[in-house]
C-alpha cells in the first residue's frame, strides 16, 4: 500500500504595513484609487513585484525594497498593498 500524504501549500495574504522586518513577499492587489495605483507603479510596485520589508517600527514609514530601490511608503500607502507572504 503506498503513502500518500497531501503537501499543504496554503497561501498567506497580508497587508504590507503588518509584515515585519526582513518578510518578503509579492505583491497580488492595490487596494486603492487611479492615482494611488499610478503612484505605486511609478515607485515601482506593480502587480508581481517581489519585495522585502527592510524596516517596520508599528509607527511612522515602512522601508521596502523592490526592484534594487529603497522606497519609503507611508503606512497608510503600504496598507493598501496587499501581499502573498513568502516563507523562506
Amino acid at each position: 500500500m503506498s503513502d500518500k500524504r497531501s503537501v499543504s501549500t496554503a497561501i498567506t495574504f497580508r497587508a504590507l504595513s503588518e509584515m515585519s522586518a526582513g518578510a518578503r513577499g509579492i505583491v497580488r492587489q492595490l487596494r486603492g484609487g487611479k492615482d494611488f495605483t499610478n503612484r505605486v507603479a511609478a515607485l515601482g510596485f506593480t502587480l508581481g513585484t517581489q519585495v522585502v520589508v527592510v524596516e517596520n517600527y508599528g509607527r511612522g514609514p515602512i522601508i521596502v525594497e523592490a526592484r534594487d530601490t529603497r522606497v519609503a511608503l507611508g503606512r497608510g500607502e503600504a496598507a493598501k498593498m496587499l501581499v502573498e507572504v513568502l516563507h523562506a
